[in-house]
This record gives structure tokens, sequence and C-alpha cells, in this order.
């Protein structure tokens, strides 16, 4: 597993990590304890060391999980977490209060005394430009409850506000080989004020595994269902935006650029990885066998150069107009 640095004088962290969201098991089928910890110990032995996961999640279950697995665990592991999406917070009652209150939350579930990596959960454009909680948040890190702060933002535009206060080290994104407007703008801004780009949803909520078709049946209370036109959240969380069923014709279009020697899955994430600006990768995982599969690209060679011009030329001329919602 090669690592790289999350931002400038940061954290070093693999550069495909696991997003922790379906180990909350609140959507979809619960993954029990046993099968999560099957989970994250495969991570772990596939040398990933970056885990991002949230205060919501399950409603704290995914921060216990993480916090029991890796109770007493080795430093080399890190571990990041989000503030701002709970029903009492969401979307204008953000208090210095509530957030020391979530942190220490945190910090019992997760079992550490310090979060390596506290970020802002998706909370409204208005309040960043407030900018009072990035104030909030460089308190708590001269008390020692965090070691850094980051963003999870929803469009360029949450991104660019964030990348103006001091101190920011990292933004978490959504960007994959359907979602790329963030390349011309956002990520060589973040990359010349040396902040780390985390990147969620590679995959596009499964889309690009090209294991889809338009009869594919989820969960009732599977997002890729419930939220498939945004109903409940932001419609880019899902299917990254995109129509299901354009999804699938895209999908299936993309095929055809798809190395005879890799699979869809692969492709998507080594897309990803070859954008330098780019620090770690976190797809989520409900097998130990996704985990595997994922942390294999790490050691994949890089897209030719013609390969990646024309996964660009495929987006702007058969995806963009495609995508719905803030981006």
């Amino acid at each position: 597993m090669k690592k790289r640095n999350l931002g400038n004088n940061g954290l070093e962290i693999s550069e495909v990590g696991l997003g922790c969201w379906q180990i909350g098991g609140n959507w979809g089928n619960q993954i029990d304890k046993e099968k999560a910890f099957e989970i994250l110990k495969e991570a772990v032995n596939n040398g990933i060391t970056f885990f991002d996961t949230a205060d919501v999640y399950g409603d704290g279950r995914s921060e216990e999980l993480i916090g029991a697995f890796f109770k007493n665990s080795n430093t080399n592991i890190k571990i990041a977490t989000k503030f701002g999406r709970g029903s009492d917070l969401f979307p204008n009652n953000y208090t210095e209060q509530a957030l020391r209150d979530s942190i220490d939350a945190s910090r019992r579930q997760l079992n550490v005394e310090c979060i390596d990596l506290l970020q802002l959960h998706c909370i409204p454009t208005e309040v960043l430009k407030k900018g009072e909680v990035f104030d909030w948040l460089r308190i708590l890190k001269k008390e020692g409850k965090i070691a850094h702060f980051g963003a999870s933002v929803e469009s360029v535009e949450q991104g660019l506000l964030c990348l103006e206060q001091e101190g920011l080290l990292s933004l978490q994104v959504i960007y994959n080989i359907f979602r790329q407007k963030l390349t011309q703008e956002l990520l060589p801004q973040a990359s010349e004020k040396g902040v780390g780009i985390i990147v969620r949803l590679p995959l596009a909520s499964g889309l690009l595994t090209g294991k889809f078709t338009k009869e594919t049946q989820f969960l009732e209370n599977d997002h890729r269902n419930f939220n498939r036109d945004g109903e409940a959240f932001n419609v880019g969380e899902t299917f990254a935006g995109l129509p299901f069923d354009t999804g699938i014709t895209l999908s299936n279009e993309l095929r055809t650029l798809c190395p005879e020697n890799m699979t869809m899955s692969e492709l998507a994430l080594r897309w990803i990885l070859d954008h330098k600006e780019v620090s770690t990768i976190i797809p989520g995982a409900s097998t130990h066998k996704h985990v595997s599969n994922n942390a294999k690209v790490s050691n994949l060679p890089p897209l030719s150069k013609k390969l990646m011009t024309e996964l660009e030329e495929f987006y702007h001329k058969k995806v963009h107009k495609h995508i719905r919602g803030v981006y």
C-alpha cells in the first residue's frame, strides 16, 4: 500500500482508505459487530491506515465499532470523523457548545483523547461564510481535543470558501469519472494552498463497478432507493447525482473504454489516484473482499495519457449534462 500526505505538514496516510458509513448500518443490510471487525481487520492487513466515519453514521454505531476495534492500537492508524449533520444541529443550530459536545462524544466512542481529524459534515454554505465554526475548531485544536480539522463539502463553491480558512488540513469531496468538475478549479487551488483531498463516492454508489442493471433493486432503507432523486439529502451523494437509468447507460458505454486487464472498479479508482492532488480515496465496503479488491488498486500502474484524455472527453460530452444538484 502506497502512502501520501494529507495536506502540508499533515498526516501520512494510505492512498486507499476505508469509508465507514456502511459499518454504521443505518441503511441497507446492517453489518453486525463480527462482520464489521472482519472488514476492519482486512483493511489493516492490506495496509490501510486511514478510516473515515461520522458521529451520525448509525447514530454513533460506526464510531463505537471503530473505537472498540482500534482500542490501544498502533499510532499508524488515523481516524477521521465529522460534525454537523445531527438533527439537533442542521441547518441553523450551530454553536461552539454543540461542537464541543459532539467532539467529546466522538472521543468517548472512538476511545481517543485527541481526534486525528475532525471534519465539518456538509454544513450549509451560509454557516461556512460566517466562519465562526472555524474559529471554534482552531480553539479546540489548541486545547488538544483535535489534532487537525477539515471540511466535507458538496460543491466547488463550498470548497473554495473553506480554502480561505487558516489551518484547514483537508477537503472531502465527491470526485469520480462521472463527476469531474473539480479537476479544473478546486483541486489545483487546494494543492496550491497545501490542503489535502479526501475523495468519497469514488465508485458513484456502485454505478462505476459495472455490476448494476436497470432492473437492479435496492432495499427500502438503502439510500440508493430512498434518496435516488435527493428526497432525503443532497442528490449528489447518491449515484453522483445521475438519474439511475442514465447512470446504467453511461456505465455500459464506459465499459468500452476499460482495458481488458482491468475491472471497471479498478479503472474508476485508479483514475482518481492518477490525480496528484488527491491524498486518499475512501470507498466503502460491506465485505472483506471489497476491501482487499479496493486496496490492490494502490499497486496498479497509472492509466495511459491517451485513456485519461478519453475519460475526460467522455465526461464532458456524455455525462456532465445529466448531473443534478449543487456541484
